[in-house]
């Protein structure tokens, strides 16, 4: 039997639907954010500025932060939950725009995340510290979750992160007596674990299947897309492990655009989701606006 899904009428901004089979994957933007090639290592500014332009993307750079919601089999999943109040008045918009399709935090019963870094992992967490989805089992790489446990993890990474290992354990602490772990592998029916190490040790991607329909739900393979898919050597001093990170991206744009995998990510352009395809240098992101719900 059919699940049945209620579809919003209308689809206000910051809310971008697609089907998946008997699925429905939701771009829930949580804002934008003023960045700078700063960021960027193994290119340089002017390379990175003339990337951008090419693009016609604005310099200085802004990025895109999203999260998705997942209905399937019966489930409310979040993929990621944005920056929450602690990152500035442009950032923060997911619960605002979760209930503006009649979605409660209390509604979400999983929040499956990619890697932890306080972009994606803030938004669990209200101004006092306490958990934005009451409900929701938290579910975390086990090599992730380790490594920011690890008290020598700090030392081993770039100075840029150091402040990241206090803020997650600050986010995922009301959620201390319902996280799973996972390695690669079926979560649940229709959701599948597929780690994508380098810019962190855990970092996940999440394959959503339904019927012959999927997409690919990725974390911080690129930050700034239009730069990154032009040169994908381009990496950033977020990573934990530079070559590995570079690596794991050449091999994820390399697979979307052979095999035609729809993909999804927590900093592409809204409507976030589309396709990667070879270009004359590097690749590039096509939405997938055709195919979304309206």
């Amino acid at each position: 039997m059919r699940e049945t899904i209620e579809f919003p009428r209308r689809q206000p901004p910051g809310l971008h639907h697609l089907v998946v089979g008997d699925a429905l994957v939701t771009a829930v933007n949580d804002g934008t954010f003023q960045a700078s090639f700063d960021l960027i290592v193994g290119v340089d500014h002017s390379e990175c500025e003339r990337l951008e332009k090419a693009a016609f993307r604005p310099v200085p750079p802004k990025m895109t932060m999203n999260a998705f919601l997942v209905q399937i089999a019966g489930r409310r999943m979040l993929v990621d939950t944005g920056c929450g109040v602690s990152m500035g008045p442009t950032l923060g918009m997911l619960t605002d725009n979760l209930r503006s399709m009649r979605v409660e935090p209390e509604a979400i019963d999983t929040v499956l995340m990619t890697h932890l870094h306080p972009d994606h992992v803030n938004g669990l967490i209200d101004a006092h510290g306490e958990a934005v989805f009451p409900k929701a089992e938290l579910v975390v790489n086990e090599a992730e979750l380790n490594f920011f446990r690890d008290p020598d993890s700090p030392g081993r990474s770039p100075p840029e992160t150091l402040e990241f290992f206090e803020g997650a354990r600050l986010a995922i602490a009301p959620y201390s007596d319902r996280i799973r772990t996972i390695r690669d592998g079926p979560l649940f029916p229709g959701v599948t674990a597929v780690t994508q190490a380098g810019h962190t040790p855990g970092q996940t991607a999440w394959l959503i299947e339904s019927g012959n329909e999927s997409v690919m739900i990725w974390g911080d393979v690129v930050h700034m897309p239009s730069l990154q898919m032009a040169a994908p050597q381009a990496g950033t001093v977020l990573d934990i492990d530079r070559e590995q990170a570079i690596a794991t991206r050449k091999r994820a744009l390399d697979m979307a655009a052979t095999d035609r995998i729809r993909v999804a990510g927590t900093h592409f352009d809204f409507p976030a989701i589309g396709h990667i395809e070879r270009r004359a240098t590097g690749f590039g992101f096509v939405p997938e606006v055709w195919r979304a719900f309206v």
